[in-house]
């Protein structure tokens, strides 16, 4: 259960031996050279070294926890990213940057890199995680469209025009995600540019194991890729057909409703260039949701596990899009 009086929200030093639990299990890792072996490595002390320096003696370079991950050469205390990655992974629709600004006690500017750069730690390994499904597994994939294009889509036909028709073509001036869930198991989710058959293929075959059967809506973009795998079966929700049977996309729509409840009510505002980090977000915690059993803690120690390996700048994050 959480409890925000716990000593790693509140003290900086608690935190990191909280980080150094996570990350190093069997004892401080240089993150230079790689070398493990705990009699090459020096924890230095000392009035002028800050706590939680070492020494690889091996490579000669001084290090802490956060070398290497999204927390590197941050002035904010490590007790306050602690706290700022359980908000976030606690909270099913997230968590706004303007909350976390009230509740840490750090400007908005500060709060909003916070959590661009948590949301970076939420970034699935896809390549070493592997395709969805499997034989005997079943996978659904469909589209949505959310928020107005930065930049509107032009189309190469219309000559330089942008396309502006609405109703069921609306889509063409919105983002596009396109999402594939494993029953029972994980989502992906993928902001593309524009939805065809081709970009829609370059997706699935990439992250779907085509022992799986597909099940999908009556769009075209899937009739012809979908001959790709073990079966493939559609719902007609033109005209109001949402299961027969066992064949239906209610889970990849359960997952499109909390992200937009999530985008609209909490978020609000998200500048493009940002929505595939939102995606990242979202998808993060529907693959370590309650239903799998894991708790609130369990998740937040998984990201901070996740924030190895992986740096985000304030440069790049284009500054021009705050969400």
């Amino acid at each position: 259960m959480f409890d925000i009086t716990n000593a790693i929200y509140t003290d900086a030093e608690k935190a990191r031996e909280h980080l150094e639990a996570i990350h190093w299990p069997n004892g401080p890792i240089c993150p230079h050279c790689g070398n493990s072996d705990q009699t090459a490595i020096t924890k230095l002390a000392g009035k002028s070294t800050r706590p939680g320096v070492y020494k690889c003696n091996a490579c000669r370079d001084p290090f802490t926890v956060t070398v290497g991950t999204v927390f590197e050469r941050s002035k904010i205390g490590l007790n306050k990213w602690v706290l700022a990655t359980h908000l976030m992974a606690a909270s099913k629709k997230g968590i706004s940057a303007h909350q976390l600004h009230r509740m840490l006690g750090v400007t908005y500017k500060t709060a909003w890199f916070m959590a661009h750069r948590i949301r970076e730690a939420m970034k699935e390994d896809v390549q070493s995680s592997g395709p969805l499904g499997g034989e005997g597994k079943t996978i659904e994939a469909d589209e949505t469209y959310i928020g107005k294009r930065d930049t509107p889509y032009v189309s190469p036909s219309r000559k330089g025009r942008p396309f502006l028709k609405s109703g069921r073509s609306g889509g063409a001036q919105k983002r596009t995600v396109v999402s594939l869930v494993e029953r029972g198991g994980k989502v992906r989710s993928f902001h593309i540019e524009h939805a065809t058959k081709d970009t829609v293929r370059e997706i699935l075959v990439r992250n779907a194991d085509r022992k799986s059967t597909l099940y999908t809506d009556e769009s075209r973009l899937y009739t012809v890729t979908g001959k790709e795998f073990e079966a493939h079966e559609t719902v007609n929700h033109y005209r109001k057909e949402y299961a027969r049977g066992d064949v239906n996309t209610n889970t990849i729509e359960g997952v499109f409703s909390v992200f937009k409840r999530g985008m609209i009510g909490v978020y609000q505002h998200c500048g493009e260039a940002h929505l595939h980090r939102y995606l990242s977000e979202f998808d993060f915690r529907y693959n370590r949701r309650t239903a799998l059993k894991i708790s609130d803690t369990e998740r937040a120690e998984q990201l901070l596990a996740g924030a190895r390996g992986k740096r985000l700048t304030y440069r790049r994050t284009n500054e021009g899009a705050i969400a």
